[in-house]
């Protein structure tokens, strides 16, 4: 898999969840025979009343609910998008072309795999594949838009650590959440050794698809067929539109080099494993490609090799010759945590404390729950964030009882309350005075809804 590993914040303004809940999904309600009006008008944007429909079906469908009724609850979010558009205009607020574009083409890609074949979307959405693209042209730009004002209007939120304290202080402490039991925990990581033999074995292999796809083979085929590349082998290898930021930089040297369509590239090495390239399509910074990923395997022998060092390293530390902190520095191959002396940070909060739903991997969440505080586990064979075999021993470091969030074991949690509650206050308070100086005009059947912000009718 030669994207990049992303981590995306989980946005806290209820205002983009809603937002980006149904800009994915707006096109895919299959809602028929609409009749449409212009149900509002803020500034020069104006919201219809099939903008509400779709998007009342898709709540439905998922299961969601509101205080009052739901479509009121829709329909005000659209007012708030739309004076946030509004505003974006007058503030010359831009983004990247490149940026919508690039992420157009996911959301279609997304779709194209989630129906089973462009015919199959065309016939969900009862439109053509380009009239699809170019109404989300339209959604995400606009999406992208909203997110940049919003965070104009929330960039000075930056709560410091005496503000923080404050914050505790003041708020009601049964209103804080209950924390569930987390842990800390340090690990030591050793990678078996592959051997060259399957090195040369794979490259071998991908040396015969090369000379496959030369004589006629369809790549895509193949792909299908022998990629280890989850994320696109059902696709044919086809990694839809990308640009060069997007790509693990081996990878993407070797695919931006390329100049003639439907040729194979040279084998590739990323820390993934083996690649061979086929470009499809390229445009000014953007290229279509597949791909074909292929990982050497691990011997019998090489893991048995991990075992017995873990298991050596293990007595080090059991026998008081090294601490877990001075085992980590000298014998893990985790870079990220060697150097922390094993000590892993949850990547959701950014502390080091972790519940046991945070963590991904199941084997080390199991092992985990069999340790004590202090203990030290038998070394055991998990997957690292690239499908790659490791092995490691854990140490269950602390373990903290279910409580009430506090400072001591909580801060990161507690900012990001406070930060949360600050921000939710900029956005409500940037509405209430744009409501202000915007021509806004609803219509008459819509004014009964109980809206959280009164000044939609004046």
């Amino acid at each position: 898999m030669p994207k990049k590993e992303v981590m995306h914040k989980t946005t806290i303004l209820f205002v983009s969840i809603i937002i980006n809940i149904f800009f994915v999904n707006i096109s895919l309600s299959g809602q028929k025979n609409v009749i449409d009006e212009v149900i509002a008008v803020v500034g020069d944007n104006a919201i219809l009343k099939s903008d509400v429909e779709y998007q009342y079906q898709q709540a439905v469908m998922q299961g969601m609910s509101a205080k009052g009724d739901l479509k009121c609850k829709l329909f005000e979010q659209q007012l708030i998008q739309k004076l946030m558009l509004n505003q974006a205009v007058l503030d010359s607020v831009e983004v990247s072309e490149n940026n919508v574009i690039n992420e157009v083409d996911r959301r279609m890609n997304e779709f194209i795999n989630r129906a089973g074949g462009r015919e199959k979307l065309e016939e969900w959405f009862n439109k053509s594949v380009l009239q699809i693209k170019r109404e989300q042209m339209t959604v995400v730009r606009d999406q992208m838009l909203t997110e940049s004002m919003q965070r104009a209007i929330t960039q000075n939120v930056e709560p410091t650590p005496s503000q923080v304290r404050a914050f505790y202080r003041k708020t009601p402490k049964d209103s804080l959440p209950m924390v569930p039991v987390q842990f800390e925990i340090q690990k030591i990581a050793v990678y078996p050794q592959i051997d060259q033999k399957e090195i040369d074995r794979v490259k071998s292999r991908l040396r015969d698809f090369q000379k496959q796809v030369a004589e006629g083979r369809d790549f895509a085929t193949l792909a299908v067929l022998y990629s280890e590349d989850p994320g696109s082998a059902t696709s044919g290898g086809d990694l839809g539109w990308s640009t060069r930021g997007s790509l693990v930089p081996e990878f993407a040297n070797v695919a931006f080099n390329m100049q003639e369509i439907n040729k194979v590239s040279k084998i590739v090495q990323t820390e993934y494993g083996y690649h061979i390239i086929q470009l499809l399509d390229r445009k000014g910074e953007r290229i279509h490609v597949r791909h074909i990923l292929m990982k050497p395997k691990v011997s019998p022998e090489a893991n048995k090799e991990a075992i017995a060092r873990l298991d050596s390293v293990a007595n080090l530390i059991t026998d008081g010759e090294l601490t877990f902190e001075e085992a980590a520095l000298y014998y893990s191959m985790d870079k990220d945590t060697r150097n922390n002396g094993g000590l892993m940070v949850n990547m959701r909060s950014q502390s080091s404390n972790f519940e046991l739903a945070a963590i991904q991997e199941p084997r080390l969440a199991k092992e985990l729950q069999k340790l004590s505080e202090g203990e030290i586990s038998k070394p055991f064979n998990i997957k690292d964030e690239k499908g790659h075999d490791v092995y490691v021993i854990i140490k269950q470091k602390r373990r903290i009882e279910p409580h009430r969030a506090n400072l001591k074991d909580d801060y990161q949690l507690i900012q990001s309350i406070m930060t949360e509650k600050k921000r939710q206050e900029l956005i409500n308070e940037w509405i209430i005075e744009k409501q202000q100086d915007t021509y806004i005009t609803i219509n008459d059947e819509w004014k009964d809804c109980n809206f959280e912000f009164k000044n939609w009718i004046k």
